[in-house]
């Protein structure tokens, strides 16, 4: 056990550099980028899909929060939220980058789930068109107030000091979690763990998915840990980082009176994110 302590604490102290940088280029970005991207998806029209998942595949701020703002307000369609929603991918990348996964495996990660993300938003957009409502309303919220919901850093922090905030948070709960994937693999051992999710290849993906349904960082963090540590699938990994969308979930249940709604749009997530995790097990 005293191997398993200091292998985890090593393992995230070599972290830290690098999620820091990964960090304070995100939030740069998002400093200067927030307002044009909300822009450019208000005025995407039909082609609110594209540029939903276009802008959804990197990790800003609050962005899957202000869609979900933005489609209570019936600014942007269902599909446009949805392919927001399936393309953003939370804490995946920059725990990616910061463990050094091959650029291979990272570019083809983010392509999975832009795809799906632009195709699911165009079909459910298609099929719901002769349902289009017109109607807008007055329930948008500023971009600062959909940050602070979402725990996220926003400008009156600074850049340097979000990026700190951001980096202690995660590599605190990266400690937890990789700690307990450590444990486990020490005790139950990596061979039984990675047979026993091969002999259950489907439920591993429906676990993976109901995962990825938390509304917060937590879901994509222990995600890529665990497939990082070679415990799940890429199938298993995907189906739960489609269906996470961090913090936006818990807004669009916020801020869209219409509960019923709200559990359809988790549920088609929800099944087209199983859907392709089992496509993607028996492609890889």
């Amino acid at each position: 056990m005293i191997e398993v302590i200091e292998e985890t604490i090593i393992d995230c102290l070599k972290l830290i550099p690098f999620l820091f940088l990964a960090y304070l280029l995100m939030e740069y970005l998002e400093h200067k980028t927030s307002s044009k991207t909300k822009n450019i998806i208000k005025k995407s029209g039909k082609f609110g899909p594209l540029w939903g998942g276009l802008l959804g595949i990197f990790p800003q701020c609050g962005f899957s929060a202000t869609a979900a703002n933005l489609y209570a307000g019936r600014i942007i369609s269902v599909g446009t939220l949805v392919a927001v929603f399936l393309s953003t991918s939370d804490e995946m990348l920059p725990i990616l980058i910061s463990e050094a996964a091959p650029i291979g495996i990272i570019l083809q990660i983010l392509a999975i789930k832009l795809t799906i993300g632009i195709l699911a938003g165009f079909a459910i957009d298609f099929v719901l068109r002769f349902r289009k409502n017109k109607e807008k309303n007055e329930t948008e919220e500023a971009i600062h107030h959909l940050c602070e919901d979402g725990h996220c850093h926003c400008e009156k922090e600074g850049i340097l000091k979000s990026a700190l905030k951001h980096t202690i948070n995660i590599v605190i709960f990266i400690l937890i979690v990789t700690f307990v994937i450590n444990t486990l693999i020490y005790f139950i051992g990596e061979d039984n763990i990675s047979k026993l999710i091969l002999n259950m290849p489907i439920v591993g993906i429906l676990i993976s998915g109901l995962v990825g349904i938390i509304p917060n960082c937590a879901s994509s963090v222990i995600l890529t840990q665990l497939y990082l540590s070679n415990v799940i699938s890429i199938g298993s990994m995907i189906a739960g980082l489609l269906v996470g969308s961090g913090v936006g979930t818990l807004i669009l249940f916020k801020t869209n009176k219409n509960l019923k709604q709200n559990i359809s749009i988790l549920s088609i997530m929800y099944i087209i994110s199983v859907i392709s995790g089992i496509i993607i097990d028996l492609i890889f």
